[in-house]
């Protein structure tokens, strides 16, 4: 039995640094950041907060935040107008894993998704992109509504 759990803990990928679940909460409750950029410290073997983006900041300021040869998770709260003028509000996951970063980097970040991705409860919708054409302003807008 011990050998089973050992196995199934290593296969769920990282743990998870207990702000990482607080400053979501700020995100999706206080309205306290736009963005939240997540990155595996593989010495402590966790997903830690790498950076946050105050909430008047924009979504040009979150795309030049993401590394370009180098995976990352995110979470981007989307503001934006519904045909009836309604203010709304909705929260991306992104796993960003660009074709040029290292393959075990990739393939780190692929098996601790879905992990770290339960613990955040409240996002509505998940986009996985290798480009940053993949996370055009546009892709979110089409999502959201």
């Amino acid at each position: 039995m011990a050998f089973l759990r050992s196995y199934s803990t290593a296969s769920s990928g990282m743990g998870v640094a207990e702000d990482c679940k607080e400053i979501f909460l700020e995100l999706q409750r206080k309205k306290t950041h736009r963005y939240v950029i997540f990155k595996i410290d593989e010495k402590r073997k966790q997903v830690i907060v790498e950076k946050t983006g105050g909430a008047a900041e924009s979504y040009d300021d979150f795309m030049t935040s993401l590394p370009e040869n180098d995976c990352r998770y995110a979470i981007y709260d989307f503001d934006f107008v519904t045909e009836e003028n309604c203010q709304k509000s909705k929260i991306f996951f992104i796993a960003w894993s660009p074709s040029v970063s290292r393959i075990r980097a990739k393939m780190l970040y692929a098996t601790s998704k879905d992990r770290f991705r339960r613990e955040l409860d409240g996002v509505h919708y998940e986009i996985q992109a290798t480009d940053p054409s993949e996370l055009d302003l546009e892709v979110l807008r089409d999502r959201a509504h």
